[in-house]
């Protein structure tokens, strides 16, 4: 998928903020993963989203399942 460069971006970005005391915005970065794996299903389509993040991330799995993308 050529969109799901997206997630590994708020991953880097999120991992950043947990490094440099900022868990607020990890928080929030986290939330932001679960929206971004939600919307990209929807418009990429499940199986190419877990093909590419499935293995990473269970959350993001059972949240694209669910189609819960608040």
């Amino acid at each position: 998928m050529q969109q799901g460069w997206v997630i590994d971006v708020l991953a880097d970005l999120k991992s950043f903020a947990r490094q440099n005391g900022l868990p607020v915005l990890a928080e929030q970065l986290d939330d932001t993963i679960l929206v971004a794996a939600a919307e990209l299903a929807k418009t990429s389509g499940l199986a190419e989203l877990e093909r590419e993040h499935g293995g990473q991330d269970r959350t993001i799995r059972n949240t694209i399942a669910a189609g819960d993308n608040a």
